[in-house]
Parts: structure tokens; sequence; C-alpha cells
């Protein structure tokens, strides 16, 4: 067991933490997650190569699909060493500069696959709402800058909460709740009034995350309305399948994200290991079923991945 003391530190160390009570079976739980992790990776490159080297897939809508497939893999390999660490080679010990430079990006792209699920929406409800105006809308200029703005809202964000962790001081050697940094898990163990820097946190998060959640919604509203004013049943089902793998990754992404962040700061007296399941529902499944879902559920990227795979089989 690791001895923790209550000293504060310019510098402190914390200590990442897997499953409380399992540290035995490290070894055989790496291997699911480990699993997790090469599909993730495996998905989401494939999703990205099939959409660039396809130029049938030169479109708005999966231009999206690549900007989140970016984000998944942007999450998953900003988190792989410290989870693999953890699991692999029992390498609890994180240094209080590693740690927020793992937050930062860990935070920045998880508010990037928040905008981009919102840009994701505004596709959709364009192409169902007002299909007349959605190539006029939608070029390839018009995708290029709503990703630099996206981009430059993720660092606008995330600058003041480092600035604000950097000015902090921490209680030393302090155990974490996952295996990796997590602003409102490292922020209790700070030596200020945490609750202030917490709640910061949960309005950037509120700011970011939760006003591109409000706006989903609203062009899902928009958007039902107008599948629903459609006579034909078959093009009514026809526009509403163009949005079901859209919904899926939105579900996947927020439920665990709301879950997560909800049980750090208004649950705190729950089980240890509920938060840390959360967490890395949270962190895992996005990245791993996005690229399965967006594989499934549309043609256009199902039927170019069977092309590539064939083409592969025909060069053996």
């Amino acid at each position: 067991m690791l001895f923790l003391n209550n000293t504060t530190s310019l510098s402190p160390t914390f200590f990442l933490n897997a499953f409380p009570g399992l540290e035995g079976d490290h070894a055989w739980l790496s291997i699911p997650f480990s699993c997790l992790y090469v599909i993730a990776l495996l998905g989401n490159c494939l999703i990205l190569f099939v959409i660039i080297t396809e130029r049938s897939l030169h479109k708005p809508m999966y231009y999206f699909v690549s900007m989140l497939s970016t984000a998944d893999l942007g999450l998953t390999i900003t988190t792989l060493p410290t989870m693999l660490g953890v699991f692999w080679f029992d390498l609890q010990e994180i240094s209080f500069n590693a740690c927020m430079i793992q937050m930062f990006f860990l935070h920045g792209f998880s508010f990037l696959e928040s905008s981009v699920l919102l840009a994701m929406a505004f596709d959709r409800f364009m192409a169902i709402c007002d299909p007349l105006k959605y190539a006029a809308i939608l070029t390839n200029s018009t995708i290029m800058l709503i990703g630099l703005v996206i981009f430059m809202k993720q660092v606008v964000s995330l600058i003041p909460i480092a600035l604000a962790l950097k000015g902090l001081s921490f209680h030393q050697g302090h155990e974490l709740s996952h295996p990796y940094c997590y602003h409102s898990d490292v922020i209790k163990h700070s030596t200020a009034n945490p609750w202030l820097s917490s709640l910061i946190g949960l309005f950037f998060l509120l700011s970011n995350s939760g006003v591109d959640l409000i706006f989903i919604l609203l062009s899902y509203i928009l958007i039902l309305r107008t599948i629903l004013s459609i006579t034909c049943p078959k093009e009514r089902r026809k526009a509403f399948s163009t949005c079901v793998s859209h919904i899926c990754a939105v579900a996947i992404f927020f439920v665990p994200m709301i879950s997560v962040s909800l049980t750090h700061r208004l649950f705190v007296t729950a089980p240890r290991i509920f938060p840390v399941i959360m967490a890395n529902i949270y962190l895992l499944l996005p990245p791993v079923l996005n690229p399965i879902i967006y594989s499934l559920k549309t043609k256009p990227i199902y039927r170019a991945i069977l092309k590539l795979l064939q083409t592969k089989e025909a060069l053996r």
C-alpha cells in the first residue's frame, strides 16, 4: 500500500489508480483494456484512411466524421501511456507537470469531440431542414473555418483552467481515482478551497460541452419537426436513418461525461469503484464504438471499407 503524507509541495506528485482493491489482478484486467485500445486505434485510423483515400467521401458529412475520429484518436493516445503503465508495470506515480499536460490534452480532445458533435448536428439540420442551401453553405472553406473555430475555442477554454491550476498548491502524494489525470479528480487534493476550483471547472464544462449539448438538442427538435412533416413514410424513415449514427455518437459521449462530472462533484460519498467504472466508460466507449457505428450504419463508409478490404485481398 502506498504511503500518503499530507504535506504540501510546489511540485507535488500524484498516484494513479485503476480499480481499488484489484491491484493483484492488473495483469488480467490489462487484457480487455489493451484489446479496447487496439480496437479504438485501428478503428479510427481505418475511418480516417478511407475518408482521405476515397474521393466519394470528400463531402461535409464525412469531413466531420474524420474530425470525430481525430478527437477519438487524441483521447485514446492521451491516456494510453498512463493506463497501460499502471496495468502492465505498476507505474502509478506521476509528476504535477506531467499530470497537467495530460489533463490539458484529455479535456482538450473531450471538448473538441463535443464541438464536432455539434457541428455534425448542424450538418444534419441543414441536410434535412434546408437541403437546397446545403451545398451552398457547407463548402470546403466553411468546413475549414468551422474546424479552425472549434480548435481555437478549445485553446481559449483550457488556458484559464491550466493557469488557475498552476497557481495552486497540492497535498503531496495523494491517490487519484483513475489511471489518468482528470480535472475534478485532481482538484480535490488542492490545499485551497477545492469547491471554488471545482466550480470554475464546472463552469467551463457547462460553457463548452453543456452549451454544445443544448444546441444539439435544439437542432434535433427542429430536425424531428421536419421529419414528422414529411408525408411519405419511406422518405421519413430515410431522413431519420441519416441521423441514427450521430444520435448514437451523442449518447455514448455525453451520458458518461455527465455521469463522471456529477459523480466527482456531487456524489462524493459514492463507492470508489463507481467513478472508476464511469470514467473508463467515458474514456473508452466513444473511441471504440464510434468507428463501429459509422462503419455499419453509414453505407458509403461501409462500402469504402469493403472496397479497401477487397483490394487488399486481390493484391495477395
